[in-house]
């Protein structure tokens, strides 16, 4: 694990959520991989109707947050959503913008 903090993952959700499950897959995949990583995790309600679940990444600067997945209106096992938010995770560790990511570049591939 890494002693500071990296950023976080965080979900979007809609409030009036009726895809109960879709939502619980998520946000287990996503806090396993936010524990594993050291980043902190949060889930955003947003007003409206039922939409698709997305994770973004959120470093410490004033950039916008980037989205790592979406689960498209379907439901999704653990194993693809984790996968998915490693594989962008990954990605990301190569970008100069995103030296944290590149630090933890190791620990993302031993759980692949």
């Amino acid at each position: 694990m890494f002693k500071e903090n990296n950023g976080k993952l965080m979900i979007y959700t809609s409030k009036g959520d009726p895809h109960r499950k879709r939502l619980e897959s998520v946000r287990t995949a996503t806090q396993q991989t936010a524990k594993r990583l050291n980043l902190n995790f949060e889930i955003k309600k947003l007003h409206g109707s039922a939409t698709p679940i997305y994770v973004y990444y959120e470093d410490d600067s004033d950039d916008d947050p980037i989205p790592l997945y979406c689960d498209e209106g379907k439901t999704s096992g653990l194993d693809e959503i984790s996968s998915a938010l490693r594989s962008m995770m990954f990605v990301l560790s190569f970008h100069p913008k995103h030296a944290a990511l590149q630090q933890m570049r190791k620990e993302i591939l031993k759980f692949s």
